[in-house]
């Protein structure tokens, strides 16, 4: 550790003394500085420990009115991630290990040189719900899925070094890092043996909702897995000082709205205010009147609105739930001795400079629901059968009749998942326990849940199942069905398991239009069950109350949930807990005592967890050659150890045109694997069972299944292949028009040597941080994706995998293109000496040779970035660079 000593300072907390980069000192000699946003002191240390000599990047960030080009480089102090992107970081490190041998280097060079905290929480399935031996059997389930990923994950934590595991049956990361990992000021010890190092909790995870620590005071924010990869190795990640957004928030929220209500509204209202590749700060009155954990609600939607991170600075409402949670008195003193010392304690009196302001009513929220395919739309309650009815509209193509009733199902609009889950929502204990009341009240008035609504409870951590079963409250939702199913993310991502085999029926043979309730965060087309077409966010309490509804079709705000037990109806109002009630029933059970027994809680996944074989190399993964699960990957094979030149795509062809907002669930798919399928395809005849196919999540270590399932989803929509009736994942191989899946069309391309570009509207890769998104657009041989706008991480995934991002000038769109697929496209300009935001040309031929160009402009915020484009991504380029270094030692 470095820096200018005039800015070491010992500072001394009940008699310890330690040492700190003293913030107060720079702002005595740069004052304008003390105006910095809080987030941009927590990165102005760590540019002061690192590269001091950036500092004058801040002081241009206060003269240019919170705005910036230029670059810093940012260390994080620790990397978060699971099992379902730890998978294919550790593949890609145990390749990296191979080639490193192989070019003559070190294998051991390839170790995380701070701390990665792995957790296991993407693989449980709803495989059983509703009764009293669904968590232990899904458990028992899981491990014998996932064996085989189980055994390269114990290998990377025995033998990579710096690697901490938390087994399966513990809860969710993000909940599990707020709860448990986190420290909001890490204590590090001296090189040279003195006084240890106070610095701030930074981390990036390879999970887009890793901001949710930042809810915390922990600046954290979602990358991709590359960009995981190489912050566990060390190397900075380049990044131009982000605006960073002020979020006022006045007034308090009304009695019966939640924290989720507040969650949800926001996606809407940011998305309209752009705040995409920003950081959020939020202040005010208003912030005093959340608790920590609905603050962690609010941070956990972040990619959602599209920022980088959603930061509450440190106050009493902090240090009052590291308390409630466990941590030591002495962490508790450190943190708040810090975070006074270091100006990054709350305080309302101080104006800062924020680049803009966005002020937010908390007494205008209401109750909330978001629908019926994206986050962003948001919904009110008493709107929600309109919405129904035009998402049915839209789905049967303007065709309104709605599907015969089967029996008793209830027709379009039916619930056939309604799932308490994701730690947007588990990790508030008033949300969770409300949930139980609402339960409980909904049982003593006679109320039960219909038989076709699949019902699932997966809490996020041991402690929150602890204080609802201490509560009583969790007696109440196994009376509706709601027994716990696991500790993970379940249902939010898709793991949502089949339905009943009657409902299953009336889908294929009634073409019923089924619909999804969960508490979660994402809500993308296909992602909670291929077969359920409309999927609503809640709070936990609504998807208890419209799993009692059976639909969608009711409106809760005027038509009873059902009937009593008494003939009389019931209404959403008679069965609402107040706060007060919520408050009474955890104060009892709600305490540091459940945080120091989780261990104790879960011994069935330690115990589990114990008969995963850890390897038996302790430099090399030992890989077999018929594991359908981890496969060593193709990015490194034939690789030279010389830096290439840039060139220009020529004589490309346009593998896909697309619209507005598409996915990464569109583009890389994590649930379930279809028989019919190129990937279901190449499992079965690798000889594996459908029943064994399990999800697109967990076959992320073999990238024959993911290049597969590559944009495969069929709410993709191809503009190539208008008029054509086929769902997502066809497009068409030119000249002959040839109409293929896509895998089979890029390798077809891949064959001839054609080079692929993809064009896409606004927001393109929306959604979760997945690198697979990236890796199988590289693998397929795409060079550049052109779009009208990026999200950042997506885009940061693509820069890694060495494909150029583009984005067109302010006149031009995609639609000026008018793309039918049989064009030959050049992207000119692409020399050695192209700098970030340059402007290059893209030319278009048509087949009758007419040309015509286009400006677009290079979508890479820093030189240290395209560097990476030009190497084909960072993976060979890290390797490249050790290998310049050894043989510069040498």
């Amino acid at each position: 550790m470095s820096c200018p000593s005039s800015l070491e300072h010992p500072i001394t907390i009940d008699g310890v003394t330690y040492r700190h980069i003293s913030l107060a000192a720079m702002a005595a000699s740069y004052p304008d500085l003390r105006r910095l946003p809080q987030v941009l002191k927590i990165l102005a240390e760590n540019t002061l420990r690192r590269a001091p000599e950036e500092i004058g990047v801040y002081l241009d960030w206060m003269t240019n009115g919170g705005h910036s080009q230029r670059e810093i480089q940012f260390w994080p102090t620790r990397v978060l991630t699971h099992d379902s992107t730890c998978v294919p970081a550790f593949v890609d490190f145990a390749a990296m290990r191979d080639a490193a041998a192989q070019a003559g280097l070190d294998p051991l060079v390839i170790r995380p040189s701070i701390p990665v905290d792995v957790v296991i929480d993407h693989s449980v399935t709803v495989d059983r719900a509703g009764t009293p031996d669904s968590l232990l059997f899904n458990m028992e389930k899981e491990l014998a899925r996932n064996r085989e990923r189980y055994e390269l994950i114990r290998w990377a934590g025995d033998n990579l070094g710096n690697v901490t595991v938390t087994p399966p049956g513990y809860g969710i990361a993000h909940q599990v890092n707020i709860e448990r990992l986190a420290t909001v000021v890490r204590v590090e010890q001296a090189a040279d043996g003195g006084p240890s190092w106070l610095t701030p909790d930074t981390l990036v995870g390879s999970d887009s909702h890793t901001p949710m620590v930042s809810g915390l005071s922990v600046l954290a924010w979602g990358v991709g897995g590359v960009d995981m990869q190489m912050a566990a190795l060390g190397k900075p990640l380049p990044m131009r000082l982000p605006s960073v957004v002020g979020v006022r928030l006045d007034g308090r929220m009304t009695a019966g709205v939640t924290a989720a209500d507040l969650a949800y509204t926001l996606v809407d209202v940011l998305r309209h205010h752009d705040v995409v590749d920003q950081i959020l700060e939020f202040f005010g009155p208003g912030v005093a009147s959340l608790s920590l954990t609905d603050r962690a609600t609010v941070a956990n939607m972040s990619p959602e609105y599209g920022s980088t991170t959603s930061y509450f600075p440190v106050d009493d409402g902090t240090i009052d739930y590291l308390r409630l949670t466990g941590r030591t008195s002495t962490q508790l003193g450190i943190v708040e001795a810090y975070a006074k010392a270091q100006g990054l304690w709350s305080a309302p009196q101080v104006e800062l400079a924020y680049t803009r302001v966005i002020d937010v009513d908390l007494y205008m929220i209401a109750t909330t629901l978001a629908g019926p395919r994206n986050p962003a739309e948001r919904v009110a309650l008493g709107a929600v059968p309109d919405s129904v009815s035009v998402a049915i509209a839209r789905l049967r193509q303007g065709d309104v009749a709605a599907a015969p009733k089967d029996g008793d199902l209830p027709g379009d609009g039916a619930i056939l998942i309604a799932a308490i889950t994701s730690c947007t929502t588990t990790a508030n204990p008033r949300l969770m326990a409300g949930a139980g009341l609402v339960a409980r009240k909904a049982r003593q008035r006679g109320l039960s849940v219909p038989w076709w609504v699949k019902t699932s409870l997966s809490p996020g951590s041991r402690p929150t199942a602890s204080y609802l079963a201490s509560s009583g409250v969790q007696v109440d939702l196994d009376a509706l069905g709601f027994h716990v199913t696991g500790f993970g993310c379940m249902t939010c991502i898709g793991n949502s398991g089949d339905l009943d085999e009657r409902v299953n029926t009336s889908l294929a043979s009634q073409g019923l239009l089924g619909s999804a309730v969960l508490s979660g965060n994402r809500n993308f087309e296909g992602r909670i069950h291929p077969h359920v077409k409309m999927a609503y966010l809640a709070s936990p309490g609504l998807v208890v109350a419209y799993a009692l509804a059976g639909t969608l079709q009711r409106n809760l705000e005027t038509e009873p949930l059902g009937i009593g037990h008494d003939g009389v109806p019931v209404f959403l109002a008679d069965i609402w807990p107040t706060q007060q009630e919520i408050d009474a029933i955890l104060a009892p059970v709600y305490g540091p005592y459940l945080f120091a027994r989780a261990d104790d809680d879960n011994r069935e996944g330690h115990s589990l967890w114990d008969t995963v074989a850890n390897g038996t190399s302790a430099m090399h993964f030992p890989w077999s050659p018929s594991s359908t699960y981890l496969r060593r990957p193709p990015y490194l094979d034939g690789m030279t150890m010389a830096t290439p030149s840039a060139t220009n795509i020529m004589g490309a062809r346009a593998l896909l045109v697309l619209g507005d907002r598409v996915s990464t669930d569109h583009i890389s798919p994590a649930g379930t694997i279809a028989e019919a399928g190129t990937a279901g395809e190449y499992l079965r005849a690798q000889k594996v069972k459908k029943v064994d196919f399990n999800q697109f999540s967990t076959r992320r270590g073999n990238h024959e299944v993911m290049l597969r399932g590559a944009f495969s989803n069929t709410g993709l929509e191809n503009d190539l292949l208008a008029g054509d009736a086929c769902e997502g994942g066809y497009t068409r191989v030119q000249p002959d028009g040839q109409l293929l899946r896509i895998y089979d069309a890029a390798m077809h391309y891949r064959d001839r040597q054609v080079p692929l570009v993809i064009v896409a509207g606004k927001e393109y890769g929306t959604g979760s941080s997945r690198d697979w998104a990236a890796k199988a657009t590289a693998l397929l041989g795409v060079k550049a994706v052109i779009a009208e706008s990026f999200e950042r991480i997506h885009r940061s995934n693509l820069i890694s995998m060495g494909v150029l991002p583009l984005t067109f000038s302010a006149s031009h769109s995609r639609h000026d293109l008018a793309l039918d697929g049989t064009e030959h496209l050049d992207i000119l300009g692409l020399d050695d000496e192209l700098a970030p935001g340059s402007e290059v040309t893209l030319r278009v031929i048509a087949a009758d040779g007419a040309t015509r160009t286009f400006p677009l402009i290079v979508k890479v915020d820093t030189q240290a970035a395209l560097e990476s484009v030009r190497h084909g991504g960072v993976l060979l380029q890290t390797l490249r660079e050790l290998h310049a270094a050894t043989r510069a030692a040498q």
